[in-house]
């Protein structure tokens, strides 16, 4: 096992657990935050969203690495650099950020125009696109003074297609921008920025989705990725020599694992939606400063 530190942000269940989980047996160590440390609160359509970080850093000891869970809302840009802070003090590096916390509502995937929805539909902008930016902002500096580094973003397709409303639009098109501004201001430092489009994820919120809104996701599902499988791609775009020439880019997951040479449970291969959900943007070259 290499002496890799990770961060991985909204990890108590979902796709942030199952990128731990993934990331767990190459990492010596795995922190993770959350809001929920040893009682799941989380609700969707009345039922309870099960996961908490006791339960994650149980899962990333089983699964051979090291977790450690710390207690964070991310809406508060304090407790996010205190996390960050903290890691620093122990273990005296961070190699790897995953940018993965996301206030989700309840009533994302309802029909209607985003003004029948609550406003909170937007807290997505702050607990999301803004903790994203704050984590980051952190983070460079460590892994700037190390000379390595790299740091992703959860991102999806939603960002170049319509996928559940504006809000969830922006906060994904904005991931996509920021690694590739960021990466303009990385240059040279060794330290890699990416967007990763992950597919359909097979998590606890998907299941209660299927159950109320089968009907329209059942096709999608049925293909979906386990978020370990993006874990394992995460690492190796992080072992890759080479990933500085990924920096900047809005990559899809389930392409990067063809070149990586990874499959998902089953020996099964996700397919990538670019046909069918668009391509990531590429932006212009130009730079004002």
């Amino acid at each position: 096992m290499s002496s890799t530190i990770a961060l991985v942000t909204g990890a108590t269940r979902g796709a942030g657990k199952g990128i731990a989980l993934g990331l767990a047996g190459a990492c010596e160590r795995v922190y993770v935050t959350g809001r929920s440390h040893s009682e799941a609160t989380a609700t969707l359509k009345g039922e309870v969203l099960q996961g908490t970080l006791d339960e994650t850093v149980q899962a990333i000891n089983a699964a051979g690495g090291e977790g450690i869970g710390i207690a964070c809302d991310h809406a508060d840009d304090q407790s996010t650099q205190a996390v960050i802070e903290r890691i620093k003090s122990e273990s005296g590096q961070l190699d790897i950020l995953v940018n993965n916390a996301a206030s989700i509502h309840d009533a994302l995937i309802d029909p209607g125009g985003f003004w029948e929805k609550p406003l909170e539909l937007a807290d997505i902008l702050d607990v999301g696109l803004r903790s994203a930016y704050v984590a980051s902002y952190y983070a460079a500096p460590i892994m700037i003074r190390q000379g390595s580094g790299l740091i992703v973003f959860t991102s999806s397709f939603g960002g170049v297609c319509y996928m559940h409303g504006p809000a969830y639009g922006a906060q994904k098109a904005g991931y996509d921008k920021f690694a590739a501004d960021m990466a303009v201001d990385l240059e040279h430092t060794g330290v890699a920025i990416v967007s990763l489009w992950l597919g359909p994820q097979r998590t606890e919120r998907s299941e209660i989705v299927l159950r109320h809104r089968g009907e329209q996701y059942d096709d999608f599902m049925a293909l979906a990725e386990t978020p370990q499988f993006n874990g394992r791609v995460i690492h190796a775009l992080f072992e890759d020599r080479m990933r500085m020439e990924k920096s900047g880019q809005t990559l899809i997951s389930a392409e990067l694992a063809l070149e990586y040479g990874i499959r998902d449970e089953g020996g099964k291969q996700p397919p990538s939606y670019r046909d069918q959900l668009g391509a990531p943007r590429v932006p212009h070259p130009a730079r004002v400063i």
